[in-house]
């Protein structure tokens, strides 16, 4: 286990632990609000708090390694954590016919969970500017093909906040030099020693004919006698969440892959979800629309808002609404401008057709609010795929009018993952994989992530 690793779960502990003691603490002091007889048992009670939540923790597995730095499955387990010994001390109290003061165990158990929620947060950001400035990483050997290995290097660079970075590979006997820069140490017979030559703590397995099951499964054995952690690359690479799942059949492990839902009770709990979430925003809002859009019809000639005709679900077309961030004659500039994008997409850095008010509203999407009122009538959703424009879906290709089987969104995975610095290519790819994999729980991360993307107001233009 990697040093980093070992510092990183040790923090957790005692930030649980301290959590628990002061989550005890503060129950104590606001439900009783000072030590009698009758509150000496729940003072033990605070006192046993913290060695009780960490044993309840580690037996539920929230300090495994895998857990480290992504995904939601940590905070998960943290809720369920939560969950179970909040139930397990009802059903103890009922089943022992003792009175336990309810305003403690409301205070005492809830406190605790969000506290722990809370700085496992902290501790996942903290981990993940370490990461960006290329500490804290797993070393892993990648094993496939030059082109899968090419393209899950690339990933990796390019969102280093996931701790992967491929320090080897190794592929079919065609050749070495190397890939993207990573050294190709030897063909698929060679992965055992080329872990112990780059010192890699993780070898990741891409979609490769040659490592069928026998092959995979005898990797898997002689890695274990290092303790080195084998991860597999399906072929649905886009495919995750809820719709993987495995079933035996015949002693075998399918992997069986559900079709997405994009209709249904989930979609009708989706739109109510927009609707709701756009009607309040809108209200909160208000003064501050009302503000930009008196700065921007007081910045220079034309009208607070910029109407477009956009396409949606199914290529129902609607019209778009922003605060208008250019200039009066952007459209005829445009016929002069090239755009910096690839495939059909126009976009262009330092766009001269851009308002100095404009460029700081784009920085912070600020122009984007006015789309609330789409979410509102149904055209658009909270979280869904960039809203396209007539001409590219004129050029979209069988697989990119996927896309369309959904509302697109006010933010998405594009907005979060680089926002305009992506290219064509990648953006497409997001959106696809957001119409493959969607659930409510991506949509609120999505959202949650849009705070921050926001904020830094990277990739804006």
């Amino acid at each position: 286990m990697p040093d980093w690793v070992r510092g990183h779960r040790a923090m957790a502990l005692a930030a649980d632990t301290v959590c628990a003691a002061l989550a005890g603490a503060l129950a104590l002091l606001v439900r009783f609000g000072e030590v009698t007889a009758y509150v000496l048992p729940y003072v033990m009670l605070s006192a046993a708090l913290p060695a009780v939540w960490v044993c309840v923790v580690a037996l539920n597995r929230a300090y495994e390694p895998r857990l480290i730095g992504l995904g939601s499955e940590e905070f998960q387990r943290i809720l369920q954590c939560g969950f179970m010994l909040t139930a397990a001390l009802a059903v103890g109290a009922y089943l022992t016919k003792t009175d336990v003061a309810r305003g403690y165990v409301v205070l005492a158990l809830p406190l605790t969970t969000l506290l722990t929620l809370l700085t496992r947060y902290g501790l996942r950001r903290s981990l993940h500017r370490r990461r960006a400035r290329g500490r804290c990483m797993r070393r892993v050997v990648a094993v496939g093909h030059r082109v899968a290995i090419s393209e899950l290097v690339r990933r990796f660079r390019r969102e280093r906040y996931h701790g992967m970075e491929v320090v080897g590979a190794c592929a079919p006997r065609d050749g070495m030099g190397d890939v993207e820069g990573v050294p190709v140490l030897g063909d698929l017979s060679d992965v055992a020693l080329a872990v112990g030559q780059v010192h890699a703590d993780t070898v990741a397995v891409l979609a490769c004919p040659e490592m069928d099951g026998v092959a995979l499964r005898r990797l898997a054995w002689r890695l274990e006698k290092t303790d080195t952690d084998l991860v597999v690359a399906p072929a649905l690479m886009e495919v995750a969440g809820p719709r993987i799942t495995i079933r035996p059949a015949a002693g075998l492990p399918l992997l069986h892959v559900d079709h997405p839902e994009i209709s249904g009770l989930r979609q009708v709990v989706k739109n109510l979800f927009d609707r709701i979430g756009a009607g309040v925003l809108l209200a909160v809002l208000l003064p501050l629309l009302v503000a930009v859009a008196a700065a921007v019809r007081a910045s220079g000639p034309g009208p607070a808002f910029f109407r477009q005709t956009r396409v949606g679900r199914d290529g129902a077309e609607f019209t778009i609404y922003k605060f208008r961030t250019m200039r009066a004659d952007a459209e005829h500039r445009k016929i002069t401008l090239s755009s910096d994008g690839q495939g059909p997409l126009f976009k262009i850095k330092n766009d001269p057709r851009v308002t100095p008010l404009g460029a700081r509203l784009r920085r912070h999407s600020l122009d984007e609010l006015p789309q609330l009122i789409n979410v509102l009538l149904g055209h658009m959703s909270l979280v869904g795929p960039r809203p396209p424009l007539p001409e590219e879906v004129a050029g979209y290709g069988d697989d990119v009018r996927r896309r369309l089987l959904v509302k697109p969104g006010m933010t998405g995975l594009w907005q979060v993952s680089g926002r305009s610095d992506l290219s064509w290519e990648e953006s497409v790819r997001l959106d696809l994989r957001y119409v493959e994999s969607w659930s409510l729980m991506l949509d609120l991360q999505i959202l949650w992530k849009t705070w921050s993307a926001v904020a830094r107001g990277t990739g804006a233009y």
